[in-house]
């Protein structure tokens, strides 16, 4: 536990300075930087569009218990289901898993360390990290900025 609050404290302070702009290249929906500023808030934009992390504990979908279906906020595509979504006590909305085709990954090289980024496969946009330090079935925690996602009840 002392390893998620170091780094859920060092991403929320050094995250929200953004560091990569997400390419556009190779995504179904794009959108000019102009498009995207347009219709995300500066801290949507810098979470999506520049791989910064939201502060921890700030999403109300942290907290969101119902039934349903997670979508991008960029382009609506379901990524995360209300049935993978445990509380992992970190701040941020976790999931054991995402629903199939609806992310893709990179490695993230960033703050010293190696993580794996997760990025919605249709849009691009930032969601947030997997760790291999969650619950069973998976064993796996998708570790997801709220700003990146609406949520659909069922």
């Amino acid at each position: 536990m002392m390893r998620r609050s170091f780094l859920a404290g060092t991403a929320s302070v050094a995250g929200l300075a953004g560091h990569r702009a997400v390419a556009a290249q190779g995504y179904e929906v794009t959108r000019t930087e102009a498009e995207w500023r347009a219709m995300l808030t500066d801290l949507e934009y810098s979470v999506m569009r520049e791989e910064a992390t939201e502060r921890a504990y700030t999403s109300p979908l942290n907290d969101e218990k119902r039934a349903g279906t997670f979508l991008c906020k960029g382009c609506e595509q379901p990524v995360y289901s209300s049935e993978t979504k445990f509380d992992s006590g970190t701040g941020w909305p976790s999931f054991t898993s995402a629903i199939e085709g609806g992310i893709g990954t990179k490695q993230d090289r960033s703050f010293f360390m190696t993580r794996t980024e997760c990025h919605c496969s249709r849009c691009g946009s930032h969601l947030g990290h997997i760790f291999d330090d969650g619950p069973e079935p998976t064993g796996m925690r998708h570790c997801i900025n709220g700003v990146s996602m609406t949520f659909a009840p069922a």
